[in-house]
This record gives structure tokens, sequence and C-alpha cells, in this order.
């Protein structure tokens, strides 16, 4: 049976000496390999230079399960991350949809540290609230529907039970039909609900929230209850590496592609 509802860390408290960095939605795939070689560097450098990193979802393009950590590619991906791990650097890492199955055996073979959906992150004068964001695309009923299965204990049970090959051709058919359906829905549909930004924030206490998942990368202003709120969209990456970084008091949108 999966593991991944199990074992995941909901608070984390954050050095102020050095940055903490923030990304999402990498979709690393071996058809993507300039991407794949934007997050080796990344790695090799920028997070070398962190306190720590967050991925908040959709590391991978799809994840079959862990018994799948030893194919070439996924294994190249976890010796990366270990060797970052290895030399100093909190790794965090949180399910998206896309990566739903990824658990216990990918963070031993990784290094990196299972975060639940959703994350608290405390500096010494601030807490951020971290989330992969499709549980906040409340008005795709459709796909909240699914994501509420694709979460029961028992469907992942069965679904793993399955050959590696049928998994495998499983998700590439939800992976195009989820494409598909898009081009039928309209845009705000896909994007987060307001009502639900608010509740979330309003039940953690008025802190920043980040994530990912829409691909729509900004910073939205709130004030909610007469308290002033963020929230930071992460962008997806699209052949070279794009991440947020905290210092403890700002935020910053840093990339690899010269300016």
């Amino acid at each position: 049976m999966s593991d991944t509802a199990t074992s995941r860390i909901a608070e984390v408290v954050v050095a102020p000496n050095l940055p903490a960095l923030f990304v999402a939605d990498l979709h690393l795939t071996d058809k993507r390999p300039q991407t794949t070689d934007a997050f080796f560097a990344f790695l090799s450098g920028p997070a070398r230079q962190a306190g720590s990193v967050f991925i908040l979802g959709d590391l991978f393009e799809y994840w079959v399960g862990d018994d799948d950590v030893d194919s070439v590619f996924n294994r190249s991906i976890c010796n990366a991350l270990r060797a970052t791990v290895d030399a100093g650097i909190a790794v965090y890492f949180m399910t998206g949809n896309r990566d739903l199955l990824a658990g216990q055996g990918f963070a031993q073979a990784s290094g990196v540290q299972l975060l639940a959906d959703t994350a608290s992150v405390r500096f010494t004068e601030r807490t951020l609230l971290l989330s992969h964001g499709d549980a906040l695309c409340t008005d795709d009923h459709e796909y909240q529907a699914f994501r509420l299965q694709a979460r029961n204990r028992e469907w992942q049970a069965g679904f793993l039970a399955q050959p590696m090959p049928v998994r495998r051709a499983l998700i590439e058919k939800l992976r195009d039909q989820s494409e598909a359906a898009k081009y039928g829905k309209r845009a705000e549909i896909m994007d987060v609900n307001g009502d639900a930004v608010v509740s979330l924030l309003r039940s953690h206490a008025y802190p920043t929230l980040i994530h990912g998942h829409t691909h729509r990368p900004a910073r939205h202003a709130y004030l909610i209850d007469g308290r002033h709120c963020e929230r930071h969209v992460l962008p997806d990456w699209d052949d070279h590496a794009v991440w947020l970084a905290f210092d403890g008091v700002e935020f910053s949108v840093c990339s690899d592609v010269a300016s």
C-alpha cells in the first residue's frame, strides 16, 4: 500500500542566515533533457548557496510508484538530489498531482524530506504557508473528484498492484485526457478559487502563501479581516530554471536566463 499519506512534515523552522528557495512544476522527463539539465545546474549552483530548497510538487511529469526509483532517469534525479543533501542543503519535497505516489522510497533514495500539503515554514519574523495549489482550484469540480479518488488509499493500493507497464500506460492515458479536457474549460475554472484562498489564509493566521500548479506566476496581495497577506504563485519550468528566493525579509524571483 502507498505510504504517501504518512510521515510528512507539517512545520519547518528555517535558520535566517541563508535564503530558502522555492520551485514547483518542473515536470521532469527524459523527453525534456534541457529542463533536466537546468535542474542539475540549479542543484549544483544556486541551491548550494541556500540553506534550504522546497520543491512544491510536480517535480516529475509522472511517477508510477517508488518501485520505479531505479530506472535510469529517476535514479539520475535522485542522485542529484542526494548530492545536494550531502552537501549540507536541506531539501524538502511536497507531492503534486503528477507525482502523488512519490513516498518513502523516493525520499530514501534522494535524501529529501517529505512535506505535508499544506506545510508551514517559520522564519524569525515571518511564517510562510506552502501548498502544491491544486486543492484550491475548487471551481474545477471534475478535477476535484479525480483528486479525491487519487488520494484514496485503496485506490492507490489497487493501482500500485498493477504491473509497471500497465501503470505507466494508465498514467499516460490519464495525462492525455487531462490535457484534452483543459480545452473545454474556461481558464478561470482552472485557477484557484478566491474564497478558498481566503479561507486557507484565515485558518492559518494570515500567513504568506506559496504554491504552484496553475502555471500562472504572480504575486497577489490580500486584505483579510484587516490583515495584509500575500500569495506567490511559482512558475513552471520550460527548458530553464526559475525559482522564488526568500531571505527572511524579502522575496525575489530568480532565473538562470541571462538578463
